[in-house]
């Protein structure tokens, strides 16, 4: 599993271990917007009738899961590549999780972009292509477990 997280840019060897040690099993989450939950980066909300209001993200989940994907978040400001020490982690993956990484490198730069050129400030920016990145490690963790479940 933790191999199979070091596909992704920005997660290294410990940001993979805080990543699995953190919730444990990260397929007993049924979607990855409940591991976005545990994690606390979701939007709160102020709803009452038919208006809803969101604002800022809950904090209410684990701190350091949140600031460790917060960290790895930044190295999506960068265009999509995949070269250096991030070529050497994938060798040996499976198809499927080099894809998976591949894609969530394509749409996290491009949110990074948008939500950039729409004036958002960046920390809110970043925070937001964390919880997106959960999506991704959710994707990746299910996929490896499913293979591992199959092989056995």
């Amino acid at each position: 599993m933790i191999l199979a997280l070091q596909a992704l840019r920005g997660v290294a060897q410990m940001t993979a271990v805080s990543i699995v040690s953190e919730p444990g099993i990260l397929s007993r989450f049924k979607s990855p917007r409940q591991l976005m939950s545990y994690s606390g980066l979701v939007s709160s909300e102020y709803s009452s009738g038919n208006r809803i209001q969101r604002g800022r993200i809950t904090k209410a989940g684990n701190a350091h899961l949140r600031r460790v994907i917060v960290e790895a978040a930044w190295a999506y400001r960068h265009k999509p590549w995949v070269g250096g020490a991030l070529l050497k982690r994938q060798q040996g993956l499976g198809q499927a999780v080099k894809d998976i990484a591949w894609k969530a490198q394509w749409r996290l730069t491009t949110r990074y972009r948008k939500l950039s050129a729409r004036g958002k400030n960046k920390p809110q920016v970043i925070t937001a292509l964390g919880r997106e990145l959960l999506g991704f490690v959710w994707a990746i963790a299910v996929t490896i477990e499913t293979q591992h479940h199959a092989a056995a």
